[in-house]
């Protein structure tokens, strides 16, 4: 399973409609064995999506989306923000963490991202809350 891939497909309009939803502009996305991109995908993004993939992988894909929902609900609850809920899903601690390594995936261990990142303090925890003062700045 370590080197399975998802079908990655490019230039939908299915990101631009989700956006509308989320707390986040989504460029792309994992919805199970597809990746969907709203233009085309680099590789840092398609590495991105197949962490995520490969999440789903470990969870059993119903598992990834309740896990994935249970933590947007607590990081809501701890940060009160609905971008920095994003940022502290453990499933996206892990990818964009690792993203930038294209090795990542050959030595990446199974179900490690559960138990070695916690929603309450993401790593770049202080960087998103000065980014959002900025932001609150800025209106």
């Amino acid at each position: 399973m370590k080197h399975w891939t998802p079908i990655f497909i490019e230039n939908s309009q299915i990101p631009v409609w989700l956006s509308k939803l989320a707390p986040i502009d989504i460029s792309a996305i994992t919805l199970g064995l597809l990746v969907i991109s709203r233009g085309e995908m680099d590789e840092r993004t398609r590495n991105h999506e197949t962490i995520h993939y490969q999440q789903y992988l470990d969870l059993l894909f119903v598992g990834f989306i309740l896990v994935y929902l249970w933590d947007w609900l607590v990081g809501l609850f701890w940060h009160r923000h609905g971008k920095i809920a994003y940022y502290s899903i453990r499933a996206e601690q892990e990818a964009y963490l690792n993203d930038n390594d294209y090795n990542y995936l050959e030595n990446r261990k199974r179900w490690a991202w559960l138990w070695n990142h916690k929603v309450k303090s993401p790593p770049y925890l202080e960087k998103l809350l000065e980014l959002e003062q900025e932001d609150g700045e800025e209106t």
